[in-house]
């Protein structure tokens, strides 16, 4: 007998919502069903499900206390979505894995977080997936990058170099709680980089040395970042990053004995994405474009997983391990230990473990 596709809400009904995941779901619409999308403000909540009902026709509205206990004790309901302000989450979070939903989230306050979440369930078998979104892991390009690291023989130096174009004319520019964020654009927007990092190496990052500083005054401190950090294997690399750019560029660049992969962010025929190219010992050139689908790759995994949770009911199901929590928690800490340095003046730093 097929099973029901699993029914989802959203919690947060911003520009991130509107603009990513409402189109990424709409291109997956087969696997699950859209029940409701939840804002504080009544508002938000109409404007968002407006969008959704071009997919979804039978969504529903629900807005503060009320509608949020309504998406809490609906049996129904067994994943959400969870896009909150960054300081929101984690409380977010917890409420729902509580109340026996699988969560979809960003990544937050670390320690606090995991050690709330495992306090939930004394039954490990019990526990529900809390997954990580807006994930790096699940882009095309960092997969198929993965695969060619087998070919540049051991790892001699790693560049990451990120100026970013975050400026008035971005969306998220004036969101007030990246202003009043610690780490600021920094840690929100490097965090994916730095998963992108952990990705393509296959190594945990073992110590950092970094500067901050604070140069465009449009921005919250800091907007520069510059590390060195070494790699549990030996290794070492650069970790370059700029809030704001004029002539921006993303790039991750390991360099091995017998050749080079590297990953630049780019575009082709109007699709942006990544650009991935090996070079070989022999000095042959190998590039490939790989537009974006990172999101819509995540969504899919996690309803994958909520579903198979549905149908094993009494088994420990485990999330996809690209989106488990403790992977963005790795992510968050690679960064955390940048900033300190930074606050210390370049002083070494080792980066905490999970």
């Amino acid at each position: 007998m097929a099973q029901n596709p699993p029914q989802i809400a959203i919690i947060g009904a911003g520009i991130f919502v509107k603009s990513q995941y409402l189109p990424r779901l709409a291109e997956i619409s087969e696997l699950f069903v859209l029940k409701a999308i939840w804002s504080r403000s009544e508002k938000s909540s109409i404007e968002a499900a407006d969008i959704a009902r071009k997919v979804f026709p039978n969504v529903e509205c629900k807005w503060g206390d009320d509608g949020l206990e309504e998406i809490i004790s609906d049996p129904d309901i067994v994943g959400v979505i969870v896009a909150l302000a960054a300081q929101s989450q984690v409380d977010m979070s917890l409420k729902l894995l509580k109340a026996g939903k699988h969560v979809l989230q960003a990544i937050t306050e670390i320690e606090t977080a995991l050690s709330c979440y495992n306090s939930l369930y004394n039954n490990p078998s019990a526990k529900k997936i809390w997954a990580v979104a807006e994930n790096y892991r699940f882009e095309p390009a960092f997969v198929e990058s993965r695969k060619l690291m087998s070919e540049i023989g051991d790892m001699m130096s790693v560049q990451v170099i990120i100026e970013g174009s975050m400026n008035s004319s971005n969306p998220y520019f004036s969101s007030s709680w990246r202003r009043n964020f610690t780490g600021g654009f920094i840690l929100d927007m490097g965090v994916h980089y730095i998963a992108g990092l952990r990705m393509l190496v296959g190594c945990e990052v073992a110590s950092v040395s970094a500067m901050t500083s604070h140069v465009d005054t449009t921005l919250p401190p800091p907007d520069t970042i510059s590390s060195l950090f070494q790699l549990e294997n030996g290794c070492s690399g650069v970790f370059v990053m700029l809030v704001s750019s004029k002539s921006p560029k993303i790039v991750w660049r390991v360099v091995g004995l017998s050749g080079t992969v590297q990953v630049e962010r780019g575009n082709k025929d109007g699709r942006h994405g990544y650009v991935v190219t090996l070079f070989t010992a022999n000095k042959e050139t190998q590039s490939t474009f790989y537009p974006f689908s990172g999101v819509t790759e995540e969504l899919k995994a996690f309803l994958s997983d909520i579903s198979r949770a549905s149908l094993q009911k009494g088994n420990k199901i485990e999330a996809e391990a690209r989106c488990s929590y403790v992977e963005g928690a790795q992510d968050v800490a690679v960064l955390d230990a940048m900033l300190e340095s930074g606050m210390k003046q370049g002083a070494f730093v080792k980066v905490k473990k999970f």
